[in-house]
């Protein structure tokens, strides 16, 4: 399996981070990892199929908003919390406030089954 490729701090942009949270699967998805921990692919639940929940990761990644590592055949993720308070000084934070208030994701969290 390939590893991903995530982009330079300096490659990562305003509007592409905004156009990875145009969907509230990917901002549910950002509220859940805000908590600092990384999470196995696995652990993550939202009501699409697993396939479509690999795009959104995979959206999230190229928008340098989280980071994956894979170890054999799993892959892991984590935000990208501090690459992103460098470039955009307390953008997250607000996004994290706005999506809390307007109920934004609630629909994303964490599997029952790990191994899922």
């Amino acid at each position: 399996m390939k590893q991903a490729q995530h982009p330079d701090l300096g490659d990562i942009s305003l509007t592409g981070i905004m156009g990875a949270l145009s969907d509230p699967i990917r901002v549910g998805l950002v509220r859940l990892l805000a908590d600092g921990r990384e999470r196995g692919w696995g652990e993550l639940r939202a009501p699409v199929a697993k396939s479509t929940l690999s795009h959104h990761l995979r959206v999230l990644r190229d928008a340098g908003l989280t980071r994956t590592r894979q170890e054999g055949t799993r892959c892991y993720v984590t935000l990208r919390r501090a690459d992103l308070q460098e470039r955009f000084p307390d953008l997250l934070q607000a996004v994290l406030a706005a999506a809390e208030a307007d109920d934004v994701g609630p629909q994303v969290g964490l599997s029952a089954d790990p191994a899922a």
